[in-house]
């Protein structure tokens, strides 16, 4: 199995001992078109993460809403019992409506019956990590206050139903506001090469050491188009994905990765972005796409 330099190198996260290999897998991707219903191919999805496993991943991204209870129920059939050493981190906050939408489902009675929904269907008595899914905004955090929802999850970490707790979609005061409540180990927003509104928020939580995870690292359901992107990635050789995601990477060191597939092939070529190396001339380039589209 590769060693962690490999992917990335590694985080601990704050107050735990869960250390996680920096490249990830988010598991979103294996559920069917628009992340609900079942796959096309299930014994694809389930061939996806076992190769992720066998190649070293030690850190899987999912939630019982991705559609729903798809991903989770998937998980179970490929890698349960879990190998010791790997983290499953999921979310809650929302549910879906029979037309696919994303409902929020954001009530203590709610949040309780989400953890209890991944606990059963991930075969697990007790979840890694839960993140709290903020839906003031689908994909854009806004302001608000979270202390009943980060508190009911607090709640079911008192119980020793949930190990370890973070925010996704949230604002700096929504992460100051729930840190009071209970220890945040991992922030998770919309952040990539182009999209850079949380630089701030990045380097803030490093200074905290608190780990911070881009959904959406290519881009999402829209990929990156950039044609500095593709003059840098013919320059190095590599797709212009791999050349984004070893940005990210080297941004800064807090952050996590979760690139989704449920392609093998593609799944390979993510993980070998976390070799790629970017100069400091390669890395002012890319870090000037930024802030042209902002």
């Amino acid at each position: 199995m590769p060693d962690a330099t490999a992917l990335g190198g590694s985080f601990t996260l704050p107050g735990t001992t869960i250390t996680l290999n920096r490249m990830g897998y988010g598991a979103m991707q294996l559920a069917g078109p628009n992340v609900f219903g079942p796959p096309k191919d299930r014994a694809a999805a389930v061939e996806v993460l076992q190769e992720a496993i066998s190649s070293g991943v030690n850190h899987i991204d999912t939630s019982d809403f991705y559609g729903p209870h798809v991903t989770n129920q998937i998980i179970r059939e490929a890698l349960h019992p879990y190998r010791d050493g790997l983290t499953v981190v999921t979310k809650v906050g929302a549910v879906r409506g029979d037309d696919a939408s994303w409902l929020p489902a954001q009530s203590p009675a709610e949040i309780r019956q989400s953890v209890h929904d991944n606990l059963r269907n991930l075969g697990l008595d007790a979840l890694d990590v839960v993140n709290f899914r903020i839906m003031g905004d689908i994909h854009k955090p806004s302001e608000g206050s979270i202390a009943e929802q980060f508190t009911a999850l607090a709640e079911l970490r008192q119980q020793g139903l949930i190990r370890h707790l973070g925010l996704s979609n949230a604002t700096a005061a929504q992460v100051e506001e729930a840190s009071a409540i209970a220890p945040v180990v991992c922030v998770q927003n919309q952040y990539n090469l182009v999209q850079r509104e949380d630089d701030a928020l990045v380097d803030h939580l490093a200074a905290k050491g608190i780990a911070y995870v881009p959904f959406f690292p290519l881009g999402g359901f829209t990929p990156l188009q950039s044609s500095t992107l593709e003059e840098v990635a013919a320059q190095v050789e590599a797709t212009p994905m791999q050349v984004a995601l070893a940005w990210l990477l080297h941004r800064s060191p807090n952050i996590l990765l979760i690139p989704g597939t449920s392609s093998v092939g593609h799944l390979r070529e993510n993980l070998a972005a976390a070799s790629l190396t970017l100069s400091s001339e390669t890395l002012d380039t890319l870090n000037a796409i930024g802030s042209l589209a902002n």
